[in-house]
Formats: C-alpha cells, sequence, structure tokens
C-alpha cells in the first residue's frame, strides 16, 4: 500500500495538481499591460540584426556616441536606411538623437541595457 505525500513535503507544482488546480501558483508580480508593451517596444527594435549591429557600433564608439555618418558604412546601407533604423531605436528607448548642424548623434540611453537585462534576468530566477 503506498502512502500520501504530506502536500507541504512537496513543490507548489505538486500541491496544485493534488489540489486539483490545474496550473502553478504565481510566485511574483507578472509585467503590467504598459510594462510588457514597452519591452515589447524594445524586443521588436532588437528584432532586427543590422538594428542590434547599429546599437553595438554606438556603445563601442568613444563616449558611447557615433554620427550617423559614421554608421553607414558599417552596416553597409544608406543613410535613410540606417536613420530610419535608427529612430526605432530612439522611440524604443534604446537610443538618444541629438541634431548638431546637418548631421544627427545617436547614443545609448544611460542604463537601458542593464534594465532590460535585469528584466529578463528577473523573469527567469
Amino acid at each position: 500500500m503506498a502512502t500520501a505525500l504530506a502536500l507541504t513535503d512537496v513543490s507548489p507544482t505538486t500541491q496544485a495538481a493534488a489540489s486539483g488546480a490545474c496550473c502553478a501558483p504565481l510566485v511574483r508580480e507578472a509585467a503590467d499591460p504598459e510594462t510588457a508593451a514597452q519591452l515589447a517596444r524594445v524586443f521588436k527594435a532588437l528584432g532586427d540584426p543590422t538594428r542590434v549591429r547599429l546599437l553595438s557600433i554606438v556603445a563601442a564608439h568613444d563616449g558611447g556616441e557615433a554620427c550617423v555618418c559614421d554608421l553607414t558604412e558599417p552596416v553597409g546601407l544608406s543613410q535613410p536606411t540606417v536613420s530610419h533604423h535608427l529612430k526605432l531605436m530612439v522611440d524604443a528607448g534604446l537610443l538618444t538623437r541629438e541634431q548638431r548642424g546637418k548631421w544627427a548623434y545617436y547614443s545609448v540611453v544611460p542604463g537601458a541595457l542593464n534594465r532590460l537585462g535585469m528584466l529578463l534576468t528577473d523573469a527567469t530566477s
């Protein structure tokens, strides 16, 4: 004859199954709709290899700032196309844009990548 385990001796998932519940309970706050929308914008911006390269190139420049004129050759795209990619990253909160004469300079938003990393780390902990 098998002995029954006390519910306190098993994991929350096993407890949920034993109690008839279909799912394990939440153990921390889930992303609210506004946070989820912001994260989706960032993920969408980083969902293109060219934009990931551009972000990396900007971050690798001295002072973490680069002129759009320095970004077209490394990715092999025209200036309007590069500017479009950069605009999407500005809109997603990854880069800032400063106009200096006829050229636009882009820099990584301080802490943007760290915040994204923390959100991802928290989600998998």
